[in-house]
């Protein structure tokens, strides 16, 4: 049940949060549902579509059958339930639908749903309070689940000692022979941390496979990666010395399944942004909260098989007041949702930026807790992206300081956004900040006192609400 901030249930009247076309076919599986999707997108084929306050949509897509398709989604989910005999979640039919609500929400007036929707409802919720209790009730037997993590804890164990052997044979044979074997001395031995079950290390090995084939320096690098895999293998087998955060993150980042751990941190968080990332045959999908009144970043992560997006989606711009419970370990932002009281709101105040040397000690201090992290959450303040010899980077306004944009950026549209929405003019940018580079994710622009998008402020350095008005822009 939603409910509004003083924990009644919310009335008839309640809004529900604007999609945009953007947020929506972030959900697609792949670019096919996405341009499917689009040609569904319209009122046309659709007919006997409606809203509830719940945030439940539904409606009957003509297609190439005697009988339309029935779709339902649930967008506080969001999940999806069509007639459909497509594997693919969404399916076309829920994107479309979605996409009809996002450009035209007079098309799916308010009411209630029909039988065969709100069949599905009832039963999707239903669903998800037994969870919740069972979730509530712990393990059934905890001896047995000891005995399992023991188990599994030995096996990890002999793979670390095997992996940290075949460490010792490369260094000894010298590098170049990892360029000689290829991807095959890796893939086998990557085979091994599996069979270990320890997916973490397997798949830092993977990663090592492409570095000979990275070009130029590469050996400089892949004695880095091995250094950092050799760190990782003798922390997991002393972590019974270690402090209990770090254990903590050695365990996350062995690929030890961990729960989040409380308490619970109720506060009005903005989506900074959402993406997917393939790895291997799930695709994992990563958004960024920010909580206003505390000031904290939080990560939820979400996992799809092949052919499904990950369950879990929000609409980037959108503020929610929610419950997030926070995961363990050293430096860790990953964290689960709870329980939201009320609808999302839209709003586009971004987190007070920082220059861009202090977003570079960020990423150091990060560091010292958790030394595998690739990168870290930070928001610059006044930026403006510049071309470089090397590809682009964002340069302060004000100082000498720059930071490269990565390079798996350069190549997307979002950068062209950046560079329109800045116009050679401060921006507040929030993204992930590496080794590899900046990794823009969202962007605003900055507003004047009177509220014009783009205008220089001289004094926006001094108030850090001077693009309070302004939208988030998502830029991957």
């Amino acid at each position: 049940m939603l409910l509004t901030d003083g924990g009644e249930p919310l009335g008839a009247a309640a809004p529900a949060a604007r999609w945009t076309v953007e947020q929506v076919l972030a959900l697609a599986p792949d670019d096919a549902s996405r341009k499917a999707g689009n040609k569904l997108g319209s009122a046309g084929p659709w007919s006997d579509t409606g809203r509830d306050v719940s945030g439940a949509v539904w409606g009957l897509c003509r297609g190439s059958g005697s009988k339309p398709y029935r779709t339902v989604v649930d967008t506080t989910g969001p999940a999806y339930k069509c007639s459909c005999p497509s594997r693919k979640f969404p399916c076309k039919h829920a994107l479309g639908l979605l996409l009809l609500l996002a450009s035209d929400g007079s098309a799916l007036p308010a009411g209630e749903p029909p039988d065969w929707a709100g069949e599905w409802l009832a039963g999707r919720r239903a669903r998800a309070e037994v969870r919740e209790k069972a979730a509530g009730s712990g393990p059934a037997d905890p001896e047995a689940a000891r005995r399992r993590a023991e188990r599994r804890a030995d096996r990890i164990d002999g793979g670390a000692q095997e992996l940290e052997q075949r460490l010792t044979d490369l260094l000894r044979g010298g590098l170049a022979a990892a360029e000689q074997s290829g991807y095959g001395l890796w893939d086998e031995t990557a085979a091994r941390m599996v069979d270990a079950q320890a997916p973490g290390l397997a798949g830092r090995v993977r990663e090592l496979g492409a570095i000979a084939a990275s070009g130029p320096g590469w050996p400089v690098r892949l004695l880095e990666e091995c250094a950092l895999l050799h760190l990782l293998d003798t922390a997991w087998l002393g972590i019974d010395r270690l402090p209990q955060p770090l254990a903590a993150t050695v365990r996350t980042r062995v690929g030890l399944a961990a729960a989040a751990e409380g308490p619970p941190v109720r506060d009005h968080w903005l989506v900074l942004a959402q993406y997917d990332t393939p790895e291997g045959k799930i695709v994992t999908r990563r958004i960024w909260l920010y909580g206003r009144d505390s000031g904290r970043i939080a990560l939820l992560l979400s996992f799809g098989a092949a052919g499904r997006s990950p369950g879990q989606a929000l609409p980037v711009g959108v503020t929610l007041d929610a419950e997030v419970t926070p995961y363990g370990g050293a430096g860790q932002l990953r964290a689960e949702l709870g329980p939201q009281f009320g609808m999302p709101v839209p709003t586009g105040t971004p987190p007070p930026g920082v220059p861009v040397t202090e977003a570079i000690a960020a990423y150091g201090r990060a560091l010292s807790d958790d030394p595998w992290l690739d990168s870290w959450p930070v928001t610059l303040r006044d930026v403006i992206p510049v071309p470089s010899a090397d590809g682009w980077q964002l340069a302060d306004a004000e100082g000498d300081a720059a930071l490269p944009v990565a390079a798996g950026a350069l190549s997307r549209p979002g950068l062209w956004k950046l560079v329109a929405l800045s116009g050679g003019r401060p921006l507040t940018v929030f993204g992930e900040c590496g080794h590899r580079g900046f990794d823009p994710l969202a962007a605003w622009p900055a507003r004047s006192e009177g509220g014009d998008a783009g205008s220089p402020d001289p004094s926006s350095r001094a108030r850090p609400d001077a693009v309070a008005a302004a939208e988030t822009v998502p830029l991957i």
